[in-house]
C-alpha cells in the first residue's frame, strides 16, 4: 500500500522520526510517530475511506477536525476521526465498513 502511484500525500520533511507500523484493510503500512492517523493513511493510499452515501472514495475535506468527512473504523470496533487520532503501533485501520452479518 505505499506505492508513490496509489498514494494521495507525499512527505516533504520530518522523514527521520521514528517508524509506527500499521494495517490498512489488513495490509501492513508504515507512518512515522507523531502522524495523525489522516496522515499516515494518506501518504500510504488514495482515499480513507468510501462515502456512507454515494460509496465513492472519500479522502478527508478540513484536515483538521471540523468536517467530519475522515471517519474510519478501528478493527476492535471503534470509529474515530483520522485527521485527530494519533497513529499508534499495531494500529488496525478499515477504510470499509465491515459486512452486516444478519443474525
Amino acid at each position: 500500500m505505499t506505492s508513490s502511484h496509489t498514494n494521495q500525500f507525499v512527505r516533504m520533511a520530518e522523514k527521520e522520526r521514528a517508524r509506527v507500523n500499521y494495517f490498512i484493510d489488513g495490509q501492513p503500512a508504515t507512518g512515522l510517530l507523531g502522524d495523525t492517523l489522516l496522515t499516515a493513511v494518506m501518504l500510504a493510499a488514495r482515499r480513507v475511506h468510501d462515502s456512507d452515501f454515494t460509496g465513492e472514495p472519500r479522502g478527508g475535506f478540513c484536515l483538521m477536525g471540523a468536517c467530519q468527512d475522515c471517519w474510519v473504523q478501528l478493527e476492535d470496533g471503534p470509529r474515530v476521526r483520522a485527521c485527530s487520532t494519533p497513529l499508534a503501533d499495531g494500529m488496525r485501520v478499515l477504510t470499509q465498513s465491515p459486512p452486516v452479518v444478519a443474525a
